[in-house]
């Protein structure tokens, strides 16, 4: 087969339009064309009022060779890709300990599937609860203001994606094509068929709850084990006469423990607690930069009408997102951050006595306000005056949710504003037409006192600016909630390039967002499948696929 690519149709193209745009960049007659299917719909919305669809295609021809030799110079014509995805190895007949994954996110999820896939029926050990319990702790502290640490927003099966837009477009380098196969089992577990050729796929929350339990299925008819209420307080780890170490296995917080040689470290950027235990048993971890800011919201047409013009509404394009950046004179980025168009802010926190603010849509993006974060970068030299080490930046994130939380009321509503108020420097009295949409809920007070002095100035410079890129992003009625300060892990546990491994603790893979090597649930999933892969390679070396 062939794949075209870059081939631009309008908006409201006829259905005929593809087949005859095949013909005409190829220069084949009608009956040279066998079949076609879209591999890629994206759009060009450079032009308002003229969007153009974008596709790229494979198409099964007449005489195949010659066409690619008439084509040779055209890099929009090129043989199709094989994106089926290749297992590395077989479990062998007799497996002396199965190996361990910590944490059932998308990180945890795709790791359990390829090893379960894989013949290696894997124990899954997860901190918090099956998603359907999980679903109704969370909505306990967004309608009740009561918080289960270990069963929330970022704790239990799903991993903090499940209470998301469920975006699943990334731009990591992606060579194997794994992020294909996890579009695929997507759709296997029920999501819809169109995220295999969108170019901005997504879920919702809801989708995305009944998928998590089929993969757990699928999982668990392979022989692999998810265990619930199972936090890992300890590793069990064995030093060798040359002073080299290697994981041995898990203690939990029950006291029981699990043997095992091989143990994924599929951790969200949440597990706080984890990360002391980690750093604390000498497994190498280091400080990285992450983002802090807040959560802004404005009416979803506005967004729209600035993104598309007068063919805002159109089925095909939806809701409008967007994604924004602005480099500041000191050097300091503010850029948005999951943008959830036509969503909902939501109570994100996962330890007592603090606010954290996060976005979700579900599947028809169909609420009033559209709402990213917008958030400043904060690095390793900014953590010194809330301590050492490499869980300095815990400490910084600990200390201005414990601040938002004081700044609510103390009752885990948030602190909130009007981008005027602002803007201007002055407390919010009462709220405009942009009503927040967080739960439980809002504050009106000054945020001028929620965030560093340089991420405050860094904010108030980039929104003037973003209001040049999308008309009305100044709105003074448009609603900041704070605070957002888990956009990615503070810490990346280091790993060895090739065999995955952690740079000084032998059978530990560190993976995924906790790990610092992953942001969102693509590359987190594509993430689980590459350790998932190095563990089979490990246990199996001479047996490959």
């Amino acid at each position: 087969m062939l794949r075209l690519t870059d081939i631009k149709l309008p908006l409201d193209h006829a259905d005929d339009a593809l087949p005859a745009a095949i013909r005409a960049k190829l220069g084949i007659a009608p009956e040279a064309l066998r079949s076609f299917s879209v591999f890629r719909r994206g759009y060009d919305a450079r032009k308002r009022g003229a969007i153009a669809l974008i596709y790229t295609l494979d198409v099964e021809v007449a005489d195949e060779a010659a066409l690619l030799a008439r084509h040779a110079d055209d890099r929009h014509v090129q043989p199709t890709p094989d994106t089926d995805y290749k297992f590395v190895a077989q479990a062998p007949a007799r497996l002396e300990h199965r190996p361990i994954v910590i944490g059932f996110g998308p990180c945890g999820i795709f790791a359990a599937l390829i090893l379960a896939q894989s013949g290696f029926r894997p124990i899954v050990l997860e901190r918090g609860k099956a998603v359907r319990e999980r679903t109704r702790d969370t909505w306990d502290l967004w309608r009740k203001r009561e918080l289960h640490p270990d069963s929330n927003v970022q704790f239990g099966e799903g991993g903090a994606g499940t209470f998301s837009d469920g975006k699943l477009h990334s731009q990591i380098r992606d060579t194997r094509h794994h992020g294909r196969k996890v579009l695929a089992e997507f759709v296997k577990a029920g999501a819809p068929e169109e995220i295999l050729y969108v170019s901005k796929p997504h879920i919702g929350t809801f989708r995305l709850v009944t998928m998590v339990e089929n993969m757990r299925g699928t999982i668990e008819e392979l022989g692999g084990e998810i265990r619930f209420d199972q936090r890992v307080d300890d590793l069990l780890v064995e030093t060798g006469a040359h002073g080299e170490r290697h994981v041995r296995g898990v203690r939990l917080a029950g006291g029981g423990e699990l043997r095992s040689d091989h143990v994924v470290l599929a951790l969200g950027h949440s597990a706080r607690d984890t990360f002391e235990m980690l750093h604390a048993r000498g497994v190498y971890v280091e400080a990285k930069p992450f983002s802090i800011g807040f959560r802004v919201e404005h009416p979803q047409s506005l967004i729209d009408q600035a993104r598309f013009g007068p063919q805002a509404g159109h089925p095909i394009l939806g809701a409008a997102d967007y994604k924004l950046v602005h480099h500041g004179k000191d050097g300091r980025s503010v850029y948005s951050f999951c943008m959830c168009p036509g969503g909902t802010v939501v109570a994100a926190t996962s330890e007592p006595g603090r606010v954290v603010t996060n976005g979700m849509s579900q599947y028809s993006r169909n609420e009033r306000n559209a709402n990213a974060a917008l958030v400043c970068d904060i690095r390793p030299a900014d953590y010194a005056t809330y301590g050492e080490g490499p869980l300095a930046g815990i400490a910084l994130q600990r200390h201005w949710e414990a601040n938002a939380f004081r700044m609510g009321g103390g009752d885990y509503s948030a602190p909130g504003q009007r981008v005027g108020d602002f803007l201007a420097g002055k407390a919010s009295r009462a709220f405009g037409d942009v009503l927040p949409s967080y739960q439980p809920g809002v504050r009106l007070t000054d945020l001028s006192s929620a965030l560093p002095d340089y991420a405050v100035a860094a904010i108030r410079a980039a929104i003037p600016a973003f209001d040049r890129q999308i008309r009305g992003y100044a709105l003074p009625d448009a609603m900041l909630t704070g605070v957002e300060t888990r956009t990615s892990s503070p810490v990346r546990i280091r790993r060895d390039d090739g065999d995955l491994q952690s740079l000084n603790t032998r059978g530990l893979y560190p993976a995924g967002e906790g790990a610092g090597y992953a942001g969102g649930i693509l590359s987190a999933a594509v993430d689980g499948i590459r350790v998932a892969e190095a563990v089979a390679l490990s246990i199996t070396p001479r047996e490959r696929a």
